[in-house]
């Protein structure tokens, strides 16, 4: 069910919204207690309609005006309540929530890492989600750190044991992830989230260290970043932009939304950036990706064989990989059945009776002249003793056979003893 809401006035009613919701409320109600008399044409009967609501789907501040819940502080999460991991920054004066590692399994590799995250090792378990029953309790007993009202759902009679009761919209969450990434790649004035304060809050942290300010006396340095740009680079990721080209419906003309002057893209609405941010960006910034980046996403193109399916190409690849991997190690101490046992398995075992053979002192003369004119740091001396030799016998410095012959059968008591 989709509900279009005119408000009327300058503001919206925040947590008052209840008051419209009402007349929604009363149609709940009777779809759930069941309308008679509805006919069937397939079936050509009457019988009763009963319909119920699953869940809601909006953007986070509207999350928190349908459900009451605080969207905002130390405890916005409606789910973890009490329990959300939070952490204030000082410099950027915001609440950051970082906990997230809790909800991987608890042998996963990210647990234990720590520069690449807040500093410190996760080894926390994820708290129990908030069920539709104890925030009732939480709301009618006023214990209300994280709740500002009784949600008008909770008048349905079913709606404190719905798991799902309120949804988020991806398409909200997507949008403002790309306009952070854009911004912070393009360094778009006002999207941009790298900062001196972000930097002294990793400072703080203990994390990217390298990055900290650099103070001069007049002005103050942040060091380039992996994920700062160049002009040239901000110019070629623009560029690449401007000139893709799509099917009619597949998106809007990324052309008309990229300012090649200021090397920033404008306008983007929210499937422009569901777009850039599965499709798009990927191909537009892959010629400034870093080597082992770039290393990493042609290995996966390799696996790629249907273009319709390559996420199913590289599990399958994956899997093949694994399961060979898993069979080399396996067998590898095996005998293999009705296949004879080589006779060259045998070490430090002779194949057959030894015969001596004796180099004489022109062969090793040969193999020794040809390691020293195949080394780099003998060249300058090669080139000294040719001079030399030229300048000792000027009558034969225009026979170049016998000046090689000279230098093959004295270069190499001559660099002796130099």
């Amino acid at each position: 069910m989709m509900l279009t809401l005119l408000i009327s006035g300058p503001k919206q009613p925040g947590n008052d919204i209840d008051v419209y919701l009402e007349p929604l409320i009363d149609d709940l109600k009777s779809l759930w207690d069941g309308i008679r008399g509805v006919y069937d044409a397939h079936n050509g009967e009457y019988f009763t309609l009963r319909a119920a609501l699953m869940w809601t789907i909006n953007d986070f501040p509207t999350y928190g005006n349908l459900s009451g819940c605080v969207v905002k502080g130390y405890k916005a999460c409606p789910i973890c309540g009490d329990d959300t991991p939070s952490h204030r920054l000082k410099n950027g004066h915001k609440i950051c929530y970082i906990g997230h590692r809790k909800w991987l399994p608890i042998n996963h590799p990210y647990r234990r890492q720590h520069a690449a995250f807040n500093g410190k090792p996760e080894y926390g378990i994820p708290p129990e989600p908030l069920t539709g029953e104890e925030v009732l309790h939480m709301v009618e007993n006023s214990d209300r750190v994280c709740w500002k009202k009784k949600l008008i759902f909770f008048d349905l009679e079913y709606w404190k044991y719905l798991p799902v009761r309120h949804a988020l919209d991806v398409m909200h969450i997507e949008k403002n992830v790309c306009d952070s990434i854009i911004g912070t790649l393009l360094k778009i004035p006002g999207k941009n989230k790298d900062g001196i304060a972000a930097r002294l809050d990793l400072l703080n942290m203990g994390v990217k260290t390298d990055l900290q300010p650099e103070y001069g006396e007049r002005r103050t340095r942040l060091p380039p970043g992996p994920w700062n740009l160049s002009r040239a680079e901000k110019r070629e990721v623009c560029n690449s932009f401007y000139g893709m080209k799509v099917p009619e419906g597949y998106s809007s003309n990324i052309k008309n939304l990229v300012s090649l002057q200021d090397s920033r893209l404008l306008g983007l609405k929210s499937h422009d950036c569901h777009t850039l941010m599965q499709q798009l960006l990927p191909v537009a910034i892959r010629s400034v990706l870093e080597k082992p980046a770039r290393y990493a996403i042609t290995l996966l193109k390799g696996y790629v064989q249907n273009r319709t399916r390559p996420e199913g190409c590289i599990a399958e690849r994956y899997i093949a990989e694994e399961a060979v991997e898993f069979c080399t190690q396996h067998l590898s101490g095996v005998s293999t059945v009705g296949v004879p046992s080589s006779q060259k398995m045998g070490v430090s075992k002779p194949l057959s009776g030894c015969t001596v053979s004796v180099v004489d002192q022109d062969l090793l003369n040969q193999a020794h002249l040809y390691v020293l004119e195949n080394t780099e740091e003998v060249l300058p001396y090669i080139e000294q003793h040719m001079i030399h030799i030229k300048t000792a016998y000027p009558k034969f410095r225009k026979r170049t056979k016998w000046l090689q012959d000279n230098h093959n059968s004295t270069f190499i008591q001559w660099l002796r003893f130099k």
